[in-house]
């Protein structure tokens, strides 16, 4: 056998061998790599990861501060109560398992797939509250039936609560559940699901204060989510106590006195400007926000013709009717068209520019100086008096008193009103003003708008001989605490360095305010023996008074709204009282025992201490 022949060549073996030695060395240093990448690099990315999988975390709901009246009453209060939540990372089937948990918590099916689907982008493993408030009673068969549906969480939460039910409604308002959209609004807030904020009234105005804290509890769970041990827990933090300038017992003798009419009524201490009482009627309870309202059910309450979530004190406009009388008086005397002794003959009738204008008082008055025109309301001194100033002096003084502005309250929503001149029309209907619409304005007619706190306020001023202060409702909160409103746009603001007009003009009006109770005059339906009440009342005229006779030879009756707004005593006055009735009738018929009744308990109240 030649020699060549006896070894084999493996070069080629030899390379190949190489080749996968480096292949399967870098394969194995990659996987090295891999996990030390794991182990090392990312260990507490990881470690988390693996937590997240035995652990859970749930928020504890901060109780809400409470709210209480003047005198420490409780207007809002917290009471413990269970929550029903849907964890979609524990479920399978969807369809099947809103099917069961509609049987068990007898909900439709169709309202938990749009509340599911309202939080769509939450993380799967964040609880969506699907049903509140509920009982331990109506909490057993969930509880009892959990390894049935590991999906469903129940907790205890504290829950708002207005014990004197619809008492001070509008003032207190309500809570509703903060939307997704509100809370991908504030990413740097803890927000969560199902969390309960103040929508309207002081729970909205002073929710910084109110809210709390929320805590946070971290569960060790098993496979199907059930709680095997608490890892950690951090207890929440309960809201600040609000005190409001509310009187619960003038509140509810407000709110008794409109004896179901739609109105309003306020009351207020002049000095400081707290309000002591605001009534509006109708009203709603504030606990049925508490728990989650059906799509029928809102659409109910917000259709209601009635309109009941309406704060009518801060947001119904009316026509002042003869209240306004007190703002020309003391534009009149203030710009020097009359003196208190100006007189003018009321023959129950006169023409004014071509047009027959009449006295609500048709056999006339007879001759009227300024404190008698304002005890009889007499039409006739305030059409002259009109015709004298003109529009636009009317609307310097409107606004010199605080009228077609924002009161600045406390309550979001507020509406400033309208006190109508000539460039106001010009501006907004691109026409002329006309001399007679100011006739009509004279008398509290036309296109004047006011609110009833406007209104309020405009009677303390006069109380106080020009000096003001803000109407406001809240009191005191916790020590370092800011509050004011939410909205406040420094409309309204505070006072002014100078009364508008000089003290004698206050004392003159008030005069003629004093003899309306006092002396028989159209107030007279608000005396309260020893108590000085001074007052002005107003009915606001709904038709034209040709049109109301029209309407009467049908056998219809159309009734005016009926205002009265006063204080007490005449001198140092500590109370304001204005009461708009809608539909009322006449003012000193109707809205005045409305006020008597009010002065009548804050006097004895006065007396009692």
């Amino acid at each position: 056998m030649p020699e060549e022949n006896i070894y084999e060549d493996l070069s080629l073996v030899c390379r190949r061998a190489n080749t996968v030695f480096w292949v399967i060395s870098a394969l194995i240093f990659l996987a090295l790599s891999y996990y030390w990448k794991i182990q090392i690099v990312d260990h507490k990315k990881f470690s988390g990861l693996a937590e997240a999988n035995r652990t859970r975390q749930r928020a504890l709901a901060a109780p809400r501060g409470l709210i209480r009246d003047r005198k420490g009453e409780i207007l809002a209060d917290n009471g413990a109560s269970f929550k029903v939540s849907l964890i979609r990372e524990n479920i399978k089937d969807m369809e099947a398992s809103l099917a069961a948990v509609g049987r068990l918590l007898e909900i439709d099916v169709e309202t938990l797939r749009s509340r599911v689907e309202q939080y769509k982008d939450l993380q799967q493993f964040e609880p969506i509250v699907i049903e509140d408030g509920l009982s331990s009673v109506d909490v057993a068969p969930i509880e009892s039936r959990r390894l049935e549906f590991p999906e469903l969480v129940v907790d205890v939460e504290p829950q708002r609560f207005y014990p004197k039910g619809a008492l001070a409604a509008h003032v207190l308002g309500y809570l509703q559940e903060r939307t997704p959209e509100e809370i991908r609004a504030e990413p740097d807030r803890a927000a969560r699901a199902g969390e309960m904020v103040g929508k309207t009234g002081v729970e909205r105005e002073y929710d910084n204060i109110l809210k709390g804290e929320d805590g946070k509890i971290i569960e060790v769970v098993d496979s199907l989510g059930r709680v095997r041990a608490e890892k950690a827990r951090q207890n929440p933090v309960q809201g600040g106590d609000v005190v409001l300038t509310l009187d619960y017992r003038l509140q509810a003798m407000a709110e008794e006195a409109l004896e179901g009419r739609e109105g309003v009524v306020v009351a207020l201490d002049p000095r400081s400007g707290e309000i002591l009482a605001l009534a509006s009627f109708p009203t709603f309870d504030p606990n049925r926000f508490i728990t989650r309202f059906t799509p029928t059910e809102w659409l109910q309450l917000t259709n209601d013709p009635l309109s009941p979530l309406e704060n009518r004190a801060i947001r119904g406009l009316y026509a002042p009717g003869s209240i306004f009388k007190l703002v020309m008086s003391l534009g009149g005397l203030g710009f020097g068209y009359v003196t208190p002794d100006t007189s003018v003959y009321c023959s129950g009738s006169t023409k004014i520019y071509g047009a027959v204008r009449h006295c609500w008082f048709a056999p006339g008055h007879g001759s009227m100086n300024l404190t008698d025109a304002i005890k009889n309301s007499c039409n006739i001194y305030f059409y002259t008096l009109g015709r004298r100033m003109g529009i636009d002096m009317i609307a310097m003084a409107a606004g010199r008193l605080g009228l077609g502005k924002k009161t600045g309250v406390d309550l979001a929503g507020e509406k400033e009103g309208l006190v109508p001149s000539s460039e106001w029309k010009t501006r907004t209907l691109k026409t002329p003003w006309y001399p007679g619409e100011t006739i009509s304005v004279a008398i509290g007619q036309g296109q004047l708008q006011v609110t009833p706190l406007q209104i309020a306020a405009l009677t303390a001023l006069v109380a106080n001989r020009g000096s003001r202060a803000r109407p406001h409702l809240f009191k005191s909160a916790p020590a370092g605490v800011k509050a004011g409103p939410a909205d406040d746009d420094g409309a309204g603001a505070a006072a002014a360095a100078e009364p508008p007009f000089k003290p004698s003009a206050f004392e003159s009006v008030i005069a003629g305010m004093w003899r309306s109770v006092n002396d028989g005059g159209t107030g007279k339906g608000a005396f309260v023996e020893g108590m000085d009440v001074c007052g002005k009342t107003g009915s606001t005229q709904l038709v034209s008074r040709e049109s109301a006779e029209r309407l009467s030879r049908a056998g219809r009756e159309i009734k005016a709204h009926s205002w009265f707004s006063g204080f007490a005593p005449r001198d140092n006055p500590r109370i304001v009282v204005t009461v708009l009735v809608e539909y009322g009738g006449g003012g000193g018929a109707t809205a005045a025992p409305v006020a008597r009744r009010i002065f009548e308990l804050f006097n004895k109240e006065i007396q009692g201490k």
